[in-house]
């Protein structure tokens, strides 16, 4: 199903994949920028991996490999642009992938302009471009998986990373150390780190809507309030008003 949200200079529509990829994709989204003005965004981190293509009047298709966040960012989305993209959950980068991202933690690298034989047409129809690159990861996909860290990702996606580091190590029976070794190998950061993007993360649709107390595994309100304002660089308050739609994530958002 694709949802779409518009203002009137900024154009969202999402497709969630299909169910044999949903353990690596999160998403298919497309964003337009359809006024004569560049766009000033911020973007917070969400735990997810991005793959996006962009095309402009101006520059020939780009392809960007974006890695995993830790801190916002400003970034400038310039006018008549159109972004297709990728979220990809943890799994894929290994088995879909095949690379470390740790190199381009809060930063991203540019990819062949020809990644996925992504064309200047595929912008033109959503759906096509979402089915084309479904098949592009089929054809990736690997079958040597370690069903270790399946079992791992899975819990933390289902727990929004809400349990201790031993709790996740006991039921994967994967040492703390061996997992934190392969985060920091793999991903650029140490899993705590990860869960607390995540569990922030989750708190996005109740900010959202104006419930502005911590509704997922925070200790109290100062430390909801520190967590928010050290991966949005801003209070919950002032994420919530989202001035100017300029935090991209919320602006995608569907209210409830």
């Amino acid at each position: 199903m694709t949802m779409g949200i518009s203002n009137i200079d900024i154009e969202y529509k999402i497709e969630k994949p299909e169910t044999a990829l949903s353990a690596y994709v999160e998403r298919f989204y497309l964003v337009v920028n359809n006024s004569s003005l560049d766009k000033e965004m911020v973007v917070i981190p969400d735990g997810r991996i991005d793959v996006f293509f962009l095309l402009s009047d101006k520059e020939p298709i780009t392809c960007t490999l974006i890695g995993l966040e830790t801190k916002p960012s400003s970034v400038t989305f310039s006018a008549k642009t159109k972004i297709l993209g990728v979220s990809f959950t943890l799994s894929a980068i290994e088995y879909i992938l095949n690379h470390s991202i740790a190199d381009i933690l809060n930063t991203s690298k540019q990819l062949p302009g020809n990644f996925w034989d992504i064309k200047a047409t595929d912008f033109s129809n959503f759906g096509d471009f979402c089915n084309k690159v479904s098949n592009q990861i089929f054809k990736l996909l690997r079958s040597d998986i370690d069903s270790r860290k399946q079992e791992l990702f899975k819990l933390l996606y289902v727990t929004n990373g809400s349990l201790t580091i031993k709790e996740y190590s006991k039921t994967t029976r994967w040492s703390s150390r061996q997992i934190n070794r392969y985060f920091n190998k793999t991903f650029g950061l140490s899993l705590k780190t990860y869960c607390n993007i995540l569990r922030f993360r989750a708190s996005f649709q109740q900010i959202k809507e104006g419930k502005l107390f911590p509704e997922q595994n925070f200790s109290d309100q100062a430390h909801f309030t520190r967590e928010v304002k050290k991966l949005a660089g801003v209070v919950p308050k002032e994420l919530f008003k989202n001035k100017n739609d300029r935090f991209v994530q919320f602006s995608s958002i569907l209210k409830n």
